[in-house]
């Protein structure tokens, strides 16, 4: 009995992901399926893909396999299970949706047992073919503004039907997404049955929307707070004062208390993104000179250095 190399059939590595199994056996199936293609040896290579997939997209199945693969398959091809070998796996109720499993080869039955122990194949003929579209994903860039108040957004993406014959023919699809009040960047907007074309009656996939957040001229960003950075005057921060500060919302007053510091961050509660709990807002203080540029400014500056002795360095010891 010759070696069924199912990595060989779906043309991937054998270290391909279950995505890429996937994949693969989506665009093969549709290629080979009798229903579509009419060429000679289709049916049989249509046969060896649900084979194959069958094993590879089970984990318990295909690790089982992939011991068999390396221990069991000797150089001429040939198959001869290793010594003390015995198959654990199971194929009862395994959901077959694509291939007859009585057309499963001898190689398939020794490794993973009789067909008696299998679902039974219901109805007659070949089951139906039917593959749900795949899930697609985008990454939508939204403005902080969008993402505090929400918006409405059209959106045009590259997307594909299938023919009668199962070809994949591009379209662009239009969509009116609604972003929600309070999305953060990284999250993902599911769209139900947006995404790729289903086959043979299958629903169509799903669209995730990822939302990226547009760089601020203002305010960054990280989770659902926001930090914006407030330049204050040398009195005000010494002083203390009532200033007003702009947030996502209306501008609100903050009182900066005496003897603040450059870089010292206030908090406003409740004033970043929205959300089950709202994000915060903080305000982190820049102390900003003002310029001088005339005699009479000169000669201020001159007053406050004779009159408030003060060394900046002097926690550096100089």
């Amino acid at each position: 009995m010759k070696f069924k190399d199912y990595y060989t059939t779906m043309g991937v590595p054998e270290d391909a992901s279950a995505d890429e199994i996937k994949k693969a056996y989506r665009t093969l199936a549709r290629r080979y399926h009798p229903d579509i293609n009419k060429d000679q040896g289709a049916d049989e290579q249509f046969k060896e893909l649900g084979e194959a997939y069958e094993v590879l997209k089970d984990p318990a199945k295909r690790a089982e396999y992939d011991q068999i693969r390396k221990y069991g398959a000797t150089s001429g091809g040939d198959f001869k299970p290793p010594p003390g070998w015995h198959s654990g796996a199971d194929f009862s109720g395994g959901g077959y949706t694509t291939a007859d499993p009585a057309e499963f080869s001898d190689f398939f039955e020794t490794l993973f047992g009789q067909r008696a122990a299998r679902k039974p194949y219901e109805g007659p003929g070949r089951a139906p073919f039917a593959i749900r579209g795949e899930d697609v994903h985008y990454r939508i860039p939204v403005t902080l503004e969008e993402a505090y108040n929400g918006s409405t957004r059209g959106i045009s993406l590259q997307t594909h039907r299938f023919d009668k014959e199962g070809r994949g023919i591009p379209e662009t699809k239009t969509l009116n997404v609604k972003i929600p009040k309070g999305v953060i960047d990284g999250q993902k907007i599911r769209l139900r049955g947006q995404g790729g074309a289903g086959f043979g009656g299958a629903p169509n996939g799903d669209l995730y929307l990822e939302v990226e957040l547009d760089p601020h001229p203002r305010f960054s960003v990280d989770g659902r707070d926001v930090t914006l950075v407030l330049p204050v005057a040398p009195w005000e921060a010494a002083l203390g004062a009532s200033v007003k500060v702009p947030t996502l919302g209306a501008a609100v007053n903050l009182t900066i208390p005496p003897n603040a510091r450059a870089g010292q961050k206030l908090r406003l509660k409740g004033r970043g993104l929205p959300g089950k709990a709202n994000g915060d807002q903080y305000v982190v203080l820049q102390i900003v000179l003002p310029p001088v540029d005339s005699a009479e400014d000169r000669s201020l500056m001159e007053a406050m250095r004779q009159q408030m002795p003060f060394n900046p360095r002097e926690t550096l010891g100089v």
